[in-house]
């Protein structure tokens, strides 16, 4: 599995991205300030680097300069709350590959890890690109779905939400947890977009493959 330090240390945050991308196939490891963050950098076998430039002990800027500094080629993806443009251009400079600016969307951070990703790997190393779940095909690179050899034509909402179920078959979701993965951390928890959402997905591909499971939330039936 893809391995992905998270270095953020406001503890909502760290959580949503690490159920985020646990949910995307990833495995996520957290440090909490800019010395945890620089040392797992450089000691750990990571593939791909989160990084908040307000954390504590070391500014962000500083632990991109000290590794780029010791030759580590890892990608590095800024999350600031941070407006300042030179403040950006800085971190850049410094060998970032990337940044958002918060609040974000997980499902841009999770389309720009793997342009990193690929940027990053060889062919022979690329992560799985395609899903397949019974009948249910997902290309995640081409974002195309098939269900019974048919296309099925889906919003970029639908795509990510049917992502998730598909990567863990059997697996229950619940409406907070698909929410917040699918919409993000900022979002309306009261909100009932997730039903919604998932009653669009059953229009297009059947009532049967997205079973309720009655007071938890969802699942893919294969």
């Amino acid at each position: 599995m893809t391995r992905i330090l998270i270095a953020e240390d406001e503890p909502r945050i760290a959580a949503f991205l690490q159920k985020g991308l646990q949910a995307h196939g990833f495995t996520t490891t957290v440090a909490d300030d800019g010395v945890k963050a620089a040392y797992l950098a450089r000691s750990d076998d990571f593939e791909l680097l989160i990084l908040d430039l307000g954390l504590p002990a070391k500014h962000g800027t500083l632990v991109i300069q000290e590794l780029r500094g010791r030759g580590e080629s890892l990608p590095i993806i800024i999350l600031t709350v941070i407006q300042d443009i030179k403040d950006k251009v800085k971190a850049l400079e410094a060998g970032a590959d990337d940044y958002l600016t918060k609040p974000f969307s997980l499902e841009e951070l999770i389309a720009r890890i793997r342009v990193q990703l690929r940027h990053q790997r060889s062919p022979r190393t690329s992560e799985k690109t395609v899903l397949r779940a019974g009948d249910l095909v997902l290309d995640l690179r081409q974002r195309k779905v098939q269900f019974k050899e048919k296309p099925i034509e889906l919003s970029t909402r639908e795509f990510t939400l049917l992502e998730i179920l598909a990567r863990q078959p059997g697996q229950v979701w619940t409406r907070e947890d698909l929410l917040d993965q699918v919409w993000g951390y900022d979002y309306d928890p009261t909100s009932n977009i997730v039903d919604v959402y998932v009653g669009y997905l059953r229009k297009k591909i059947g009532r049967g493959l997205i079973k309720t499971v009655r007071g938890m939330g969802y699942r893919l039936q294969v």
